[in-house]
């Protein structure tokens, strides 16, 4: 499968759960301490319904890893930043606002 990518920070291997992608869009344009973004394989969930979600769960070598809820779906994302946690948590919460 070819890698694609969205303004060179949102990799896109697979596809991305409903309403999720603009937030993620915004969260990219307006931090540029974050350098991608790269969601996972989707899966289905009964729990996720609504607006889209993100928890940040587990810090990796590089940066973050995330699940992401929305429409029935949940979604792993890998978040390469040097932000800490609650920096990282702060500026998704701003991008959902929007």
């Amino acid at each position: 499968m070819r890698l694609r990518a969205a303004q060179g920070r949102l990799k896109i291997e697979h596809s991305i759960i409903d309403g999720l992608r603009p937030v993620l869009e915004r969260l990219l344009t307006e931090n540029e301490a974050i350098r991608s973004i790269v969601p996972g394989v989707i899966r289905r969930v009964r729990d996720a319904k609504g607006l889209p979600e993100i928890r940040v769960t587990v810090a990796t070598m590089n940066g973050w890893k995330s699940i992401a809820l929305s429409a029935g779906a949940r979604q792993e994302l890998f978040i390469s930043t040097e932000l800490s946690k609650e920096e990282l948590e702060a500026r998704i919460r701003n991008a959902l606002k929007e």
